[in-house]
């Protein structure tokens, strides 16, 4: 089970973001607070961010490693140095039977998209790999690098953007849990799927899960140290007044930080 962070609003640093606060996403990944299963978040870490100026910006960039995000000696660094006003970040807690390796640590990224899951499928290799992957056109069947279960969460998400140019991020997004949940119920298995998207403008979250408990997911818009902004993590990382994300729903943060929850 790993732990969440992005952020949409006025451009800060990437360490005032993962570092600074008090429950940072690094204090999360060794002495987290509210996950359903594992201990410690030290199986990798990854961060996604959009370049200050989003307009000029045709991909995000990403910077991610194997090893715990507390071990990173370069990551202060280039965390001090870079600025951004919308950036994805996780730290990770692998699942049994999904290795540890660069091409399962998140973000995944396709085009201007950028995707985290915090989650699991229960037997996902004995169940629910092969249905997904039979449902992926060939080009994004062939995208897929790694083994997890949330890298197919995505390819599932992404094929169906290529497919259906029409849908928007939110409907793609509701379609994708729509689907897997059925996949769960046919196969009798479990899921939980916080997932958080972007595209540089927007983000788009869902907090999910079907069988299963539903992992953790809060909001804040406009907190003192941080204002002009909007934040989603999956444990608060200062005290303020966070908002739980609601069970079964989808959260909006559009560009004018304008916050929208629709159900499932």
């Amino acid at each position: 089970m790993c732990r969440l962070l992005a952020y949409q609003g006025i451009p800060q640093s990437l360490d005032r973001l993962i570092a600074k606060p008090k429950h940072s996403l690094i204090v999360q990944s060794y002495q987290p607070r509210e996950m359903t299963a594992g201990v410690i978040n030290a199986d990798g870490f990854g961060i996604g961010w959009y370049d200050r100026d989003r307009t000029q910006q045709t991909a995000p960039f990403i910077y991610k490693h194997t090893q715990p995000i507390w071990a990173d000696t370069n990551l202060p660094e280039i965390s001090r140095y870079v600025e951004t006003g919308c950036m994805l970040s996780y730290v990770r807690s692998a699942t049994p039977g999904q290795g540890v390796g660069m091409s399962n640590c998140q973000p995944f990224r396709d085009g201007k998209l950028l995707f985290i899951h915090n989650g699991f499928i229960d037997n996902f290799r004995g169940g629910l790999y092969k249905q997904i992957r039979d449902k992926l056109d060939h080009h994004i069947y062939q995208s897929i690098d790694g083994t997890t279960d949330s890298e197919h969460i995505f390819a599932l998400f992404s094929n169906l953007l290529h497919t259906h140019p029409e849908l928007s991020l939110e409907a793609a997004l509701q379609r994708t849990l729509q689907i897997l949940r059925d996949l769960v119920e046919a196969e009798r298995t479990t899921i939980s799927a916080n997932i958080v998207i972007s595209d540089g403008d927007r983000l788009i979250a869902s907090r999910f899960a079907h069988r299963a408990t539903v992992p953790s997911l809060y909001w804040i818009k406009d907190s003192i140290d941080y204002p002009d902004s909007v934040i989603l993590a999956s444990e608060p990382i200062f005290a303020d007044n966070w908002q739980t994300c609601p069970m079964q729903s989808i959260i909006t943060v559009s560009n004018n930080l304008q916050i929208d929850i629709l159900p499932i």
